[in-house]
């Protein structure tokens, strides 16, 4: 950490009309410069060195922090099913094959509170908007050390989910999806395309109210 120097403490002597003597400015000049450095030095600091994305996520149980509309398609990864191979129409699948109807993508684990808690508003979302959105749920406990397949696959059955939910053993996706916080759920236009990213738990409202406003671009 860089400390800034301490002002108002300056004891340069003065005229007798108030003014600074020459020596003074000379110092108050100098003084000026090494703050301009500082400013440069501090802003160098500031600039990220790493991807913020790199960061091991934490649990996010507040009300969720929502992303700016995004233009750019959501990374592609594989994923197994836990469940819904029936729906999806195959047990291993690429997120891509999922283009042409719009995804809402919710990252969770089996030993996350919050998402435990979200899970029933996501089950009552799925039964709501089962065949204009597609629900699915990618447990990465493996890689936030909350939980393994064994607990996430506890969990689907202690809550009786039956939306699509499985794993991936690709660690990519917390970093290119950019989950900081656990749950995370990305909503995916049908043409595979971001439309918003929401860090923490949401209930059913406000997952319906983000649907919506993504079908009705």
């Amino acid at each position: 950490m860089v400390n800034l120097p301490a002002h108002g403490h300056m004891t340069d002597s003065q005229d007798t009309d108030g003014s600074r003597t020459l020596p003074s400015l000379v110092r108050f000049g100098r003084g000026l410069m090494a703050l301009a450095v500082l400013a440069f030095l501090l802003a160098a600091c500031g600039a990220s060195s790493g991807d913020d994305e790199e960061q091991m996520p934490t649990v996010a149980s507040g009300t969720g922090v929502e992303t700016a509309a995004e233009k750019d398609l959501a990374p592609n990864f594989t994923f197994t099913l836990y469940q819904g191979e029936g729906e999806l129409g195959a047990s291993e699948l690429d997120l891509a094959q999922l283009r042409g109807e719009p995804v809402v993508l919710n990252f969770w684990a089996g030993l996350c509170p919050p998402c435990r808690a979200e899970m029933p508003d996501l089950q009552i979302f799925y039964e709501q908007f089962k065949g204009r959105a597609t629900l699915i749920g990618i447990d990465i406990g493996q890689f936030t050390g909350l939980g393994t397949q064994k607990d996430a696959k506890e969990l689907l059955e202690d809550l009786g989910i039956t939306y699509p939910a499985g794993y991936t053993d690709d660690s990519s996706v917390v970093k290119k999806f950019k989950v900081l916080g656990m749950p995370t759920t990305v909503f995916i236009r049908a043409d595979g395309t971001i439309f918003k990213k929401w860090s923490g738990a949401l209930n059913e409202e406000t997952l319906a109210k983000q649907t919506n406003a993504m079908l009705a671009e």
